[in-house]
């Protein structure tokens, strides 16, 4: 299923855009989650900057 996503971003203005996966440590378990954003290419190096 996430291929359909992923092919059908790489059509039109889906290019100008990535798929970023963040790994987060819930606070009140401890356990790790993971967290997905669409962001613009040009935005993606000062996400992970955060």
């Amino acid at each position: 299923m996430a291929k359909k996503a992923v092919a059908s971003l790489q059509k039109g203005a889906g290019k100008g855009f990535s798929k970023v996966i963040k790994m987060v440590k819930s606070e009140k378990t401890g356990a790790f989650t993971f967290q997905e954003e669409m962001i613009p290419n040009e935005m993606v190096k000062d996400y992970f900057k955060k």
